[in-house]
């Protein structure tokens, strides 16, 4: 059985258990404690981030770009980068912007905040990390709402890894309430229909000690 080393709350992790699920590709998850550094860990993978997959030949493969380029080549039966050349330049291009831009200015300032801090005991929130991250996150909702209002999916007329890479940070950040829906209501549609498919609900039972999400977390009618 393949392996997959993650943690509930990490939308790379999430990303990627989304590939497998719908590439209908069997895992099992670990929870990895990045902050503890295990060195039998970081000996696979010396970055000491998740996720990690270690397939059932013993290849350890890190970061989760790396994994669903892994992926899209080892089990390319069901696409997820795009057919067509335009496609997966579209397709890569929005995987970079929510897991690098969305992620940095959105995710790192209220996810990291104000879950990460706290279950790996590294302080208190950050005020100004805080108040950037809710005026990060109109611009971004926006755009994702354009994109779901403009487009079947996020890249396109297929469904892509850019669709996971957005409900990914989005999933995490609707664990801890901080998705003002109402405002998107493309975005909010689009999101139902993702979090409607099967790959998606695993990650609808996640949970982490101490922290209850909101009623319309797991609620597939929204």
């Amino acid at each position: 059985m393949r392996i997959l080393y993650h943690l509930p709350l990490s939308p790379y992790s999430r990303k990627v258990r989304l590939a497998l699920g719908e590439k209908r590709l069997p895992f099992e998850l670990k929870m990895e404690r990045v902050w503890e550094r295990r060195p039998d860990y970081l000996a696979h993978n010396p970055a000491g981030t998740v996720p990690m997959l270690v397939e059932e030949t013993g290849l350890a493969i890190p970061d989760s770009w790396v994994i669903c380029e892994y992926l899209e080549e080892a089990y390319p039966d069901t696409p997820l980068l795009g057919r067509t050349l335009a496609e997966r330049v579209e397709v890569r291009r929005l995987v970079v912007w929510f897991d690098e831009k969305f992620g940095n200015e959105v995710t790192r300032n209220l996810l990291n905040e104000k879950v990460m801090k706290r279950i790996s005991g590294r302080g208190n929130p950050d005020g100004g990390a805080l108040r950037a991250g809710y005026a990060n996150i109109r611009f971004h909702l926006s755009y994702i709402d354009w994109l779901a209002e403009t487009r079947q999916w996020m890249a396109g007329n297929m469904l892509s890894l850019a669709d996971f890479a957005a409900a990914s940070h989005l999933s995490c950040l609707d664990f801890i309430d901080d998705i003002a829906w109402d405002s998107a209501p493309a975005a909010k549609d689009w999101y139902a229909r993702i979090k409607s498919r099967p790959c998606f609900r695993s990650l609808l039972q996640d949970r982490v000690s101490g922290m209850t999400p909101p009623a319309h977390y797991a609620d597939l009618d929204f």
